[in-house]
């Protein structure tokens, strides 16, 4: 193994929709009608190699993903593979997956009840066999009426034995997050940990975007947030009340979120104080793990080992995952 390899990693972001095996969609995709006759035609369908329009482009793209999701047995063995991935792949000991109820449910007869169900037994069976602490985090659709936020929310709070957190997801640009607040003050009143993505697509509004996010919203840490370099009275606020950014590299640059990857503010915002936490977002079809990553932030960004591994420890001490459950599995002592 590798000094990287090596890294005990924690990761606070990461969609289990998109978190799929290659080989797993490749087995799958006949059963939905979708003939993947090449591995030329399987990147063109279900990964996104390089850089796209924008994040609207991206998201339109989860689309051929998405049908695969269909029954409960399909989706407790995309959790349990995800989650087996990150232990042994990533030597990740404490991940926190996220996913929408809305998304996932799209044209499949199930209801939320089923699907979340279905998750948990897979991520429950991976921590059965492997020393780590699984979290999973409900996402509200921002580009869906509140009427369905407020559905997603409920069920969230029913299920906080099972949640650790709420978001809200989905392209910022048109779609203004300050109707969901009294969602997330709901969620956050009934002891959820809140996280939003915010000040991901470069636009001139981004930083203010991530400001509402923390004001209105209660956001304890933000989805990406990486536009947040371009307003330095954004930084400081966000390094004074010690709120994580979950910062997805390779996402950035395939989003268009940041020209290239040695552009990325990574290094800029942990430099500055910010706590940083390294990701992947979207795993499979972005064809990442955490150990490339790291890679990246080494080789590209210049973060030495030992702030790799300051990253990591950020990650595990921000988890919205009960510290006596991280603490089992972490070799560190955590400071929350």
């Amino acid at each position: 193994m590798s000094p990287i390899e090596k890294i005990n990693k924690a990761e606070l972001h990461r969609h289990l929709e998109l978190c799929l095996r290659p080989d797993t969609i490749w087995e799958l995709a006949p059963r939905f009608g979708i003939s993947l006759k090449s591995q030329r035609e399987f990147q063109e369908r279900f990964m996104i190699l390089e850089p796209m329009k924008d994040l609207g482009t991206v998201l339109n793209k989860f689309l051929d993903t998405q049908k695969l999701l269909a029954t409960p047995e399909i989706l407790e063995r995309i959790a349990f593979e995800a989650a087996e991935d990150c232990y042994r792949n990533e030597n990740l000991r404490i991940v926190e997956f996220r996913y929408s109820p809305t998304f996932v449910a799209m044209g499949h007869d199930m209801t939320f009840e089923q699907i979340h169900e279905a998750i948990v037994r897979g991520v429950r069976k991976a921590e059965e066999v492997y020393p780590m602490a699984v979290g999973l985090v409900c996402i509200i659709q921002r580009i869906l009426p509140v009427k369905d936020a407020e559905r997603v929310t409920d069920f969230a709070i029913a299920n906080k034995d099972t949640f650790v957190g709420l978001d809200i997801a989905d392209n910022e640009e048109g779609f203004d997050s300050k109707p969901f607040a009294p969602l997330f003050k709901r969620a956050a009143a009934a002891g959820l940990g809140i996280t939003v993505h915010s000040g991901e697509a470069p636009n001139p509004k981004a930083a203010s975007w991530v400001m509402d996010a923390i004001e209105v919203l209660g956001a304890q840490r933000i989805g990406h947030g990486v536009q947040i370099y371009r307003d330095e009275a954004v930084m400081k606020t966000v390094r004074d009340r010690k709120i994580p950014l979950e910062l997805c590299l390779t996402s950035n640059m395939l989003t268009t979120a940041v020209p290239d990857l040695k552009e990325h503010p990574l290094k800029k915002l942990f430099d500055y104080g910010v706590l940083t936490t390294i990701n992947t977002d979207d795993p499979g079809i972005f064809n990442t793990n955490l150990n490339r990553e790291f890679r990246i932030a080494h080789q590209i960004q210049g973060l030495s080992h030992e702030e790799l591994e300051k990253c990591s420890q950020i990650a595990a001490e921000h988890s919205f995952i009960p510290i006596s459950k991280r603490r089992k599995v972490w070799p560190k002592e955590l400071a929350r």
